[in-house]
């Protein structure tokens, strides 16, 4: 088979994926995790702002940030006590 040949098969397979809407429920979750992430990375902004004062600073990376933005204040103050308690 000549590769124009492959290539086109694909394309005409990625186009009616878009066509039947298939793709549009995963790119809707994709959304929302990454909306989550966001508002947690913010969160861990605010805290580090005003815990400043208090000596409390949680790094911000991506796992602190999948953490609070996925489990929400729990997961903030889960971040808080392990910084200051364990490590």
């Amino acid at each position: 088979m000549e590769p124009i040949f492959i290539i086109g098969i694909i394309l005409g397979l990625v186009i009616l994926l878009f066509l039947s809407g298939s793709a549009a429920k995963p790119l809707k979750w994709i959304g929302i995790t990454a909306v989550k992430f966001v508002a947690g990375a913010l969160l861990l902004v605010c805290v580090n702002m005003f815990g400043g004062s208090l000596g409390i600073h949680v790094p911000i990376n991506l796992v602190t940030t999948a953490i609070s933005g996925i489990l929400g204040i729990p997961g903030i103050a889960a971040l808080v006590v392990i910084k200051q308690f364990i490590i």
